[in-house]
């Protein structure tokens, strides 16, 4: 213990079933004037938290509603790097022209099939119809330039997500009677989907 600290603090001994804790609590009258002397953290009451608790929930305006979907943040361009060892099915067949992105945002991916790209949140179990012309391909890498997010989320159906094997599938139907577009995306080893 430092030596500007020896009149600040004191010990308590609390017994619980033959085991002692040590606790160092504030004294009322500090020894010295020193301000840079240690001090221990004053702990608010149980009672105190569960209110600043409750009023942050209060403020926050918790609610039984369903929270907007949280999509990325606009940038001047978002960088989305190509998903490692992902598979791509539409209609139970591959796709001839397919790649699949992820960003720094968990839970989004991008896909492109042809010359169309589609942005799939998977928490929100949407997908949004991005418009082409704001991409540019840098290598492996997708730059999303001046991203204007889309209003409203395509129609989809029969969203079913599931662990086979390493692989996380999320297989969806686009529209009423659209086709069934289905992504595999890699599993870490605590059986989470990478991306």
């Amino acid at each position: 213990m430092p030596s500007s600290c020896r009149g600040m603090c004191r010990s308590v001994h609390c017994s619980s079933s033959s085991h002692f804790a040590r606790r160092f609590v504030l004294s009322a009258k500090p020894r010295s004037n020193n301000p840079t002397s240690c001090a221990a953290p004053r702990r608010l009451a149980w009672g105190r938290r569960i209110a600043i608790l409750l009023a942050c929930g209060a403020f926050l305006g918790f609610s039984g509603e369903k929270a907007p979907a949280q999509v990325p943040a606009p940038a001047e361009s978002v960088e989305w790097k190509q998903v490692v060892m992902g598979i791509v099915k539409l209609n139970n067949e591959p796709p001839r022209s397919w790649n699949m992105y992820y960003s720094g945002k968990r839970g989004w991916l991008m896909l492109r099939l042809w010359k169309r790209y589609l942005l799939v949140g998977l928490r929100e179990e949407e997908v949004y119809d991005i418009d082409p012309q704001s991409f540019t391909l840098k290598g492996e890498t997708l730059l999303w330039n001046n991203p204007e997010f889309p209003d409203n989320p395509l129609p989809t159906r029969e969203w079913n997500e599931r662990d086979i094997g390493p692989m996380h599938r999320i297989r969806f139907r686009l529209g009423k009677d659209g086709h069934i577009l289905e992504l595999q995306i890699p599993l870490k080893l605590n059986g989470r989907p990478m991306y």
